[in-house]
C-alpha cells in the first residue's frame, strides 16, 4: 500500500457549541487525526507543555515567522500572537495524518486563500436557547457578559455558509457520528483511495 497524504481540515464553532468535546472523544476514538498546534508568543500556563498545547515562541520569532509568510492563519489576541505554521501542517500531512485546525471563520477565510483543498465544518448548536444555556454554565457571569457572549456567538454562526459541512449538536452521540462519518467519507474519496491502493488497482488491472 502506498502513503496518501492527509486531508486538511478547519473545523468551527461558536463559543458553547461542544466543538472541543466533540473533538476530543472523535480524537480517540479514530486513528491518523491530529489537531494542529499553533504557535503563540503568551506565557506558557501551569500544566502546559510544550509542542502539545502549543509551540511557545517570543515575539520576535513569530514576527520572523510572518516574515517569511510562513502562518496560513494569524491574529493577535489581548496583546498575544497566535498562528498556524504552514510548514508544520505541511509535515503533518505527508505523514499521512488528518490535520484539524479549530480556528474561527476569519482564520478559515485565511486558510482557505492558500490552501483551498481545505475541507471546513462548522458545528451549530441546536436552538438559540440550548446556547444560551450553556454560554450561562455556572451562572457566575453578569448577565451583560452573557449577552455580549450571545452577540458574539450570533456573529459567528452568521459565517457558517462558508463551510463545506454542518454538524448540529443537538444529540452529542448522533453529532460525534457525523463529525466522524465526514472523516470516513473523505478518506474514501477516489483520489485518496487510488494513491493509498495503487499497487493493489495495478493488480487488479493487469
Amino acid at each position: 500500500m502506498n502513503m496518501t497524504v492527509g486531508n486538511l481540515y478547519i473545523v468551527s464553532a461558536a463559543s458553547g457549541t461542544g466543538k472541543t468535546s466533540l473533538l476530543n472523544v472523535m480524537l480517540q476514538q479514530t486513528e491518523n487525526v491530529a489537531v494542529s498546534v499553533s504557535h503563540t508568543t503568551r506565557p506558557k500556563r501551569e500544566g502546559e507543555e510544550e509542542g502539545k498545547h502549543y509551540h511557545f515562541v517570543n515575539p520576535d520569532q513569530f514576527e520572523a515567522l510572518i516574515e517569511k509568510a510562513d502562518f496560513l492563519e494569524h491574529a493577535k489576541v489581548f496583546g498575544n500572537y497566535y498562528g498556524t505554521s504552514q510548514s508544520a501542517v505541511q509535515k503533518q500531512l505527508e505523514t499521512g495524518v488528518d490535520v484539524i485546525l479549530e480556528i474561527d471563520w476569519q482564520g478559515a477565510q485565511q486558510v482557505r486563500k492558500l490552501m483551498p483543498q481545505a475541507i471546513s465544518i462548522f458545528i451549530l448548536p441546536p436552538s438559540r436557547q440550548a446556547l444560551l444555556d450553556r454560554l450561562t454554565g455556572r451562572g457566575q457571569d453578569s448577565e451583560e457578559v452573557i449577552m455580549g457572549r450571545m452577540n458574539e456567538a450570533i456573529s459567528e454562526m452568521s459565517h457558517y455558509h462558508e463551510y463545506d459541512y454542518i454538524v448540529v449538536n443537538d444529540n452529542f452521540e448522533v453529532a460525534l457520528g457525523e463529525l466522524k462519518s465526514i472523516f470516513q467519507t473523505e478518506r474514501l474519496r477516489m483520489d485518496c483511495q487510488s494513491s493509498r491502493y495503487q499497487n493493489m488497482i495495478t493488480d487488479l488491472l493487469s
